[in-house]
C-alpha cells in the first residue's frame, strides 16, 4: 500500500466534512493589524493577549543580543551537553522567583513539558485523571506515559471525585488545563485543589492561556484565585502566549525540576532553545510583570465585547478570559462565517472537530490588549452584518 492509497481517502473525506486545514500565511509582524494570504485584515485569531510578540523593548533586547559576542543565535547542543547557556538559566530563575516556585525548567514548546512531565512522573500502574477538553497535548502526554487514562466530564467535580475515589492502588495525577483553549472557562482550581489533598493525588495545571494574562503580575489562575501550589502541584507556561516569544517552562519542586533533567526524554535527548530567544524572554517576563494597564485594557475589552455580543443575541461560552467562542454548531456555518468576516476585513478563526466536540463548532474570537476599541467596534458591527445576512438567506 502506498501512502497515496492510504490517505487521499481520508484528505477527500476530510474536506467533504468541511474539515480540511490550511496554513494561513502571514506577510507581516504579529500584531491587530496584518496582512494574511494576501489580505488587509485585523487579527481577532492570535494568542497574542497582551501585544507583546512586536513589542520594541523584546526586539531591541535581540537586536543587543545578535550582537553579543558571547551569544550564538544557535543553542549547538542539548542542555546537558553545552547548550545550556547563561541566559537559560537566568530565565529558569527568575521565572521560579516571579511565581514563588523553588525551581522552573525550560523547553522548546509547551507540547514537549507535557508529553516530559507525565512520562517521567506516571509509571505503570497508575492513573491520569485528566479534563476531557484538556489541551491535545496534556492528553497525548497521558497516553505516551504508562499510566491509565480516566477522563471525567469537563469541569464535572462530582465525577473527578467519583474517579478518584475508585483508585485503589498506584499514584493518582489529575491534569487541567487552567483557562480552556477553545472555550475560555477556567478550572475550578480551589475544588481541585482540594481534591488532590484529600485523596493525595497530584496535580498538573497547563495555565498556557492564563500566566500573563490573568491575576497580580500575570501569575495566571492560581494567582486570581488566591490558591497557592503545593508541593505536589506542577505548573506547566507557555512562552508562544502572552510572553509573544516562544517556548515553554515547568516549574515546581526542587525535586520535580530535578527529577525532570535527570528522567525526561522530551528535555535529554532535543537542542536546547534558542539562547536568543531566552533573552528576549527574560524581556518579555518583565513586560509582563510590569504589564498592569495591558490587564486592564483587555478586561475592559472582553467585558465590551461580551456585552456587544450579548446584544446581537449570539451565542457565548461563560469565559472570563481573552478567549471568547461564538458557538455556531456546523462546521460548514462557522467556515461561512469566517470568509464572511474576512471579506469584511477581519481574521476570526473556525474551529471545527475534532479540535471541539461534534456540533460545536465555533468562531473563536481571541482578544488582545493591542486591539484598539474602534476595532472591537467594527468587529461587533461586521457579526451583525454577517448575521443578518444568514437570517436572509443572503449570499454571505
Amino acid at each position: 500500500m502506498s501512502i497515496e492509497s492510504r490517505f487521499q481517502p481520508l484528505l477527500k473525506q476530510r474536506a467533504q466534512q468541511h474539515l480540511y486545514r490550511q496554513r494561513p500565511l502571514t506577510f507581516s509582524a504579529q500584531q491587530p493589524e496584518m496582512q494574511i494570504n494576501g489580505l488587509p485584515v485585523i487579527n481577532f485569531s492570535s494568542n497574542d493577549y497582551l501585544g507583546l510578540a512586536n513589542d520594541p523593548q523584546i526586539k531591541e533586547a535581540v537586536i543587543k543580543g545578535l550582537q553579543d559576542t558571547n551569544l550564538s543565535y544557535g543553542s549547538g547542543a542539548a542542555h546537558l551537553v553545552t547548550g545550556h547557556h547563561l541566559h537559560h538559566h537566568l530565565l529558569e530563575d527568575e521565572i521560579a522567583d516571579w511565581l514563588g516556585a523553588e525551581r522552573a525548567l525550560l523547553f522548546s514548546t509547551g507540547y514537549m513539558a507535557n508529553l516530559a512531565v507525565q512520562q517521567t512522573l506516571m509509571q505503570k500502574g497508575d492513573t491520569i485523571l485528566a479534563d476531557k477538553l484538556n489541551h491535545a497535548s496534556l492528553i497525548d502526554g497521558a497516553l505516551h506515559s504508562e499510566a491509565n487514562l480516566k477522563r471525567y466530564p469537563h469541569l464535572d467535580m462530582k465525577a473527578l471525585e467519583r474517579r478518584l475515589q475508585k483508585i485503589e492502588t498506584g499514584q493518582a495525577l489529575i491534569t487541567t488545563d487552567g483557562v480552556f483553549s477553545m472555550d475560555g472557562d477556567i478550572a475550578p482550581l480551589t475544588q481541585i485543589l482540594t481534591l488532590s489533598e484529600s485523596q493525595q493525588a497530584w496535580l498538573m495545571v497547563d495555565d498556557a492561556h492564563g500566566f500573563g494574562m490573568l491575576g497580580q503580575q500575570g501569575k495566571g489562575c492560581f494567582d486570581v484565585l488566591n490558591l497557592k501550589p503545593t508541593t505536589n502541584t506542577i505548573l506547566v507556561g507557555t512562552l508562544g502566549k502572552a510572553f509573544g516569544t516562544s517556548g515553554a517552562f515547568v516549574a515546581g519542586s526542587q525535586t520535580l525540576i530535578e527529577s525532570l533533567i535527570q528522567f525526561a526524554r522530551p528535555y535529554i535527548y532535543t537542542t536546547a532553545m534558542s539562547p536568543i530567544n531566552a533573552l528576549a524572554s527574560r524581556t518579555a517576563l518583565k513586560r509582563v510583570i510590569e504589564a498592569k494597564s495591558e490587564r486592564e485594557r483587555l478586561k475592559q475589552h472582553i467585558q465590551t465585547f461580551r456585552e456587544g455580543a450579548q446584544s446581537l443575541g449570539l451565542q457565548l461560552w461563560p469565559s472570563q478570559s481573552a478567549i471568547q467562542p461564538i458557538i455556531l454548531g456546523s462546521s460548514a456555518l462557522a467556515i461561512a462565517w469566517s470568509e464572511a468576516l474576512k471579506k469584511k476585513g477581519f481574521w476570526v478563526t473556525a474551529i471545527r472537530p475534532p479540535t471541539v466536540p461534534a456540533g460545536q463548532a465555533r468562531l473563536r474570537v481571541t482578544l488582545s490588549a493591542s486591539h484598539s476599541t474602534e476595532q472591537l467596534d467594527a468587529l461587533l458591527l461586521a457579526l451583525k452584518q454577517v448575521q443578518e445576512s444568514e437570517k436572509h438567506q443572503e449570499p454571505l
